[in-house]
């Protein structure tokens, strides 16, 4: 009969991750794998929403967020060890089939009353947090503009209770194709996936005067579950950074 501690070492480690995330670290957990690490368990979802999971108990080994703000909650609270950035990615907008939009065009077709606008869950999810900064530099712009923003902008993603996309579909392409949005704001590497999904969508730049960057930071959790603090230094490892820019994020380590 095995031991407690071979079972525990045979037990996969559990990486909670970004949606944003769910291509990129399912390679890096594949790689990781065949480099000799342990299987790897992942759970993807909203950063906040898995930053809540938890503070509520639940102990992923690592836990990868869309932001600083969510791991370094975490370790303020002395629930991990520090947050670490490991990629960069930034906002970009996703138009549905159609719609006329070029970057210098974008914030004025946003502020029409007939284009809506989709984003994430601010505070649920950090997309949403980052569109919102977008709408306080639109109205250094445009004063009046963040209070328009604010009031249509439709948070479609990222909440407790909003829609899951089909196995295999992006959430965007999904949301576009349905015209629930017309031009929605989400991170350029889910806006690339989501427009290869819909013939006609497009990526569209947000230009440098509304531009928002997005900084992504990891924590280890529980340094107790075989491979955790491995897999995070995986991550920021040449090779990890190397599968990081496949996928559009921008490493902090040059390859």
């Amino acid at each position: 009969m095995a031991s407690a501690a071979s079972a525990y070492a045979e037990e996969p480690l559990r990486v909670y991750a970004a949606g944003s995330l769910n291509a990129a670290v399912t390679t890096l957990a594949a790689s990781f794998t065949s480099a000799g690490g342990p299987p790897v368990a992942t759970v993807f979802g909203p950063s906040g929403l898995l930053r809540e999971r938890i503070e509520k108990g639940e102990r992923p080994g690592v836990f990868a967020s869309a932001d600083v703000e969510h791991p370094q909650r975490l370790a303020r609270e002395g629930r991990s060890g520090p947050a670490i950035v490991f990629a960069r990615n930034r906002l970009c907008a996703l138009a549905a089939p159609g719609v006329d939009v070029t970057p210098e065009t974008l914030l004025d077709r946003m502020l029409e009353p007939t284009i809506k606008v989709g984003t994430s869950t601010p505070k649920a999810d950090p997309s949403g947090d980052y569109a919102w900064r977008l709408f306080e530099k639109a109205d250094k712009l445009k004063p009046g503009a963040y209070a328009t923003l604010d009031a249509k902008a439709l948070k479609l993603t990222g909440g407790p209770t909003s829609p899951q996309p089909p196995p295999g579909r992006s959430i965007y392409a999904v949301l576009i194709a349905e015209r629930k949005a017309d031009i929605f704001l989400t991170y350029c590497t889910n806006a690339v996936q989501a427009a290869r999904e819909i013939a006609g969508a497009r990526v569209v730049a947000i230009p440098d005067s509304l531009a928002v960057g997005a900084s992504y930071a990891l924590t280890v959790v529980d340094p107790a579950q075989p491979g955790a603090e491995r897999f995070a230094l995986f991550v920021l490892s040449i090779r990890g950074q190397e599968i990081l820019a496949q996928h559009g994020f921008t490493p902090v380590a040059a390859p």
